[in-house]
């Protein structure tokens, strides 16, 4: 096995781990006596779990050997996967999965390993193969898992990944090489790094466009067996989980995004897929009546979804190449807040208004990326020609040349 093809692995086994609840969360609300406008908490807590993870953990791996720490994060997330298991109450389940958000961070460490190990020339294409690997885990866990759940119950999803993540564990010890890196910085000095980035306009541009842009995701997969579980449709947990192939599809069709920003083109995808990701939902906001149209609508928002994501990731791994994992790390406190706006409010809008809520709130997320998009588009750009000295993000190399006497910080 390659090392970018089992780094892939790690990262779809590890984010398969959040989102593994979402085809049968109408067993689970059954079985633990959770009411409908209640089930997004499930989901949202593995998100809150990796939004507390990305800012206290992500960090570490600017500092320590990645590989030891892949390795110690995936056993970690195993343990919360068996807790999440062994839940006979709503607040156990939910502080197992809440645990295993906090760990499965572990995807963060293993991409920013990816892009610092690749080529300057080949990031975007390490990028693209390396982040396939989290759309196969988070819309694979779909089929998956709704599969394992009719068969044999939901408990057994959270047994199988367990299981997975010690064995991957093994495996990264045992296969990658150790961290190349000499030089380090302490914690402190990395949470630091990691504030400062939300003083630099590209990367809160990116921020913001990955915060809408999981929301819209979040509404559309934590929400969506609603309307299949019932009339006129009435799906299976497995046959919900079907639908994962769809958006499987789509977003393996945006693995060349990664060539597009090799290519110099991330800005340019990220406005045109923001606008596909809009127009996905009308096609997806028919549930009631073709299921056709939700296929079609799912192919397209997730190859959006994951266009836009591989520009985001190349853009700010380009403009830090040292810091990797901080840049990384903040990028998806964005990302963990907009899928557990999505999954709450999604569930939400649909006991209120049905589908159709749910859809127009989803297209709402959508407008939301292109507005902020177009609102920074000018000024990102000549943010991103602005080389950052590294631990005084927004500074220039030339603002720095000026108060330093020429002495400016190597990147």
């Amino acid at each position: 096995m390659g090392r970018n093809t089992l780094l892939a692995v790690v990262c779809a086994v590890a984010v398969a781990s959040i989102y593994a609840a979402q085809p049968a969360l109408a067993g689970i609300g059954v079985d633990l006596a959770v009411p409908a406008a209640g089930l997004g908490w499930i989901v949202a807590a593995g998100q809150l779990g990796y939004l507390a993870g990305l800012a206290l953990l992500v960090p570490l791996g600017d500092l320590r050997d990645r590989r030891r720490l892949i390795a110690g994060h995936l056993a970690l997330t195993a343990a919360g996967a068996l807790v999440a298991a062994a839940a006979t109450r709503l607040w156990v389940l939910l502080a197992g999965l809440a645990l295993t958000g906090l760990f499965a961070v572990v995807v963060q460490t293993t991409v920013s390993y990816a892009a610092a190990l690749a080529k300057p020339g080949e990031r975007g294409r390490t990028l693209g193969a390396v982040t396939s690997g989290v759309v196969l885990g988070i819309l694979g866990a779909r089929v998956a898992a709704g599969g394992l759940a009719t068969a044999w119950g939901w408990r057994s999803v959270y047994v199988v990944l367990a299981a997975l993540l010690l064995a991957l564990a093994g495996l990264v010890l045992k296969t990658l090489p150790p961290d190349p890196r000499t030089g380090r910085s302490s914690y402190r000095e990395a949470l630091a790094l990691l504030g400062g980035l939300f003083r630099e306009r590209l990367f809160v541009s990116r921020g913001l466009i990955a915060f809408f842009l999981f929301a819209s995701f979040g509404a559309l997969w934590s929400g969506l067996a609603l309307p299949l579980a019932a009339a006129p449709w009435r799906l299976s947990a497995a046959q919900i989980g079907l639908f994962g192939l769809a958006g499987l599809v789509g977003a393996l069709g945006a693995a060349r995004a990664g060539r597009w920003a090799d290519a110099g083109h991330a800005r340019a995808v990220t406005s045109g897929a923001l606008v596909l990701l809009a127009v996905s939902w009308a096609a997806i906001g028919q549930a009631s009546w073709s299921l056709g149209l939700v296929v079609a609508g799912v192919v397209v928002l997730d190859f959006a979804v994951q266009a836009v994501h591989v520009s985001n990731q190349h853009l700010l791994t380009t403009a830090h190449p040292d810091h990797t994992s901080s840049a990384i790390g903040g990028y998806m406190l964005f990302y963990s807040l907009g899928s557990a706006l999505g999954a709450t409010a999604t569930t939400t809008a649909f006991a209120a208004a049905g589908w159709t809520g749910s859809s127009v709130l989803g297209a709402a997320f959508a407008v939301g990326g292109f507005a902020v998009w177009a609102g920074f588009r000018g000024r990102e750009r000549r943010a991103g020609r602005c080389r950052c000295v590294p631990g005084r993000p927004g500074r220039s190399r030339r603002s720095a040349r000026r108060t330093t006497g020429g002495r400016a910080g190597s990147g």
